[in-house]
Parts: structure tokens; C-alpha cells; sequence
């Protein structure tokens, strides 16, 4: 599946986010600032020409649903690179869309509910602690949100192991962030965290996607 350029895409995708996380370590603002906005860009064209690769050697479209999340959460990224609480706004409303291309995309997995029981309690518990902390008017948005990355985490599980991972990890970077905005004790350097949990989220879904039959 990564014969070829979506080889030399990986490998640049994980030099980015190698960069980027070398970057948050060394606390250089301008670093992350650069490599940041690359890192769906090049998720996105491995994709692409892995999807273009199958075993079989005949031609697979990429589908488009997976390249809209991937897009949308490249807006996420570049909008999440400033403080104001705005773009923090539009930054979650564009990952909240690529929740629902994912969610679109997963629409046929067959998932367990004894794991919706899970990451329904799971949601309920986190909202519930985080709510006295967040801002008054962002308390809504952030369930809002909370309850729609809960559900893509649940439907990647159906998709294997790999997606499965990637949305739970999803999950951890969002709720990472959502505690720092509710002023909650972080680990040291955060962000080095949230981007290693979400870069890692991102790219398990484009493998558990890209082991499936293609859907549009």
C-alpha cells in the first residue's frame, strides 16, 4: 500500500510530524508554526497514491469522504494556531465536519454495543467534570462537539483494531485540549501530547479506511 510516491508521502508526513513534535519539545513557536499546517496536506496525498496502490494493482479511488476529513481537519489545525476564541470556534466547528464525513464514512461498520455503553459513559462523565471550567459560552459547543467525536470514535471500532485506535486517540487529543481550556492541571508540555495523539489518530484512520472496500 505504500510502494512507490506514497512511500516518500509517508515518510514525509512522519518527518513533519517528527518536526512538529521536536518543535513543541523545544518550545519554538515558529517551528510548530511551520510544520503544523503540512502534516494533513501529506496525510492526505499519501493517501491518495496509497489508495491508487492496492495489492491487486488495479486502480482504487481514494474516497472522497476520507480526503473531506482529512481537509477539514487541516482547517482545524491552521485555525487552532491562534488564541482567540473564534478561531478556536471555527477550528472545531471544521474538525466537528470531518467527524461527520468520518461518521458518514463509517456508516456500515458493524460495532458493539456493549462499547457504545462504554464511550457513552465515557461522554457523559468527561462533560459532566469538565462543564464547571469551561467558559460560559463555550460550554454548549464543547458537548456539542464532545458528543459528536464520541460517536466517530465508536464507529471506527468497526472498522478493526487500527480505526479503532485512531478514534479513541482522537478522542484523548480533543479532551486534552477541552482541559486545557477548562483550566484543568495539564502534563508537562501539552501540546507536544495532543499532537502526538492526534497526528497518530489521523493516520490509523486513514489505515483502518484504506483496509476497507472502497464506499462512497
Amino acid at each position: 500500500m505504500s510502494k512507490g510516491p506514497a512511500r516518500w508521502l509517508l515518510l514525509a508526513f512522519v518527518a513533519a510530524v517528527a518536526v512538529d513534535l521536536a518543535a513543541l519539545l523545544a518550545g519554538s513557536e515558529t517551528g510548530h508554526r511551520i510544520a503544523k499546517p503540512l502534516l494533513m496536506p501529506l496525510l492526505a496525498a499519501y493517501a491518495a497514491y496509497a489508495a491508487y496502490a492496492a495489492a491487486s494493482g488495479a486502480p482504487r479511488p481514494l474516497p472522497r469522504l476520507l480526503l473531506a476529513a482529512l481537509l477539514f481537519g487541516w482547517g482545524g489545525d491552521v485555525f487552532l494556531l491562534s488564541d482567540a476564541e473564534w478561531a478556536f470556534l471555527v477550528g472545531m466547528g471544521s474538525f466537528a465536519a470531518g467527524h461527520v464525513c468520518y461518521l458518514f464514512l463509517f456508516r456500515r461498520a458493524r460495532t458493539s454495543p456493549a462499547l457504545a455503553a462504554v464511550y457513552g459513559a465515557a461522554l457523559v462523565v468527561t462533560v459532566v467534570l469538565l462543564w464547571p471550567g469551561l467558559p460560559a459560552d463555550l460550554r454548549i459547543p464543547v458537548a456539542g462537539y464532545a458528543a459528536l467525536l464520541t460517536a466517530m470514535a465508536y464507529r471506527a471500532s468497526g472498522l478493526g483494531l487500527a480505526a479503532g485506535a485512531g478514534g479513541a486517540l482522537f478522542l484523548v487529543s480533543d479532551t486534552l485540549i477541552a482541559a486545557g481550556v477548562a483550566d484543568w492541571p495539564q502534563p508537562p508540555v501539552p501540546d507536544f501530547w495532543i499532537m502526538l495523539t492526534y497526528t497518530a489518530a489521523q493516520y490509523l484512520l486513514v489505515h483502518g479506511v484504506l483496509r476497507q472496500p472502497v464506499r462512497n
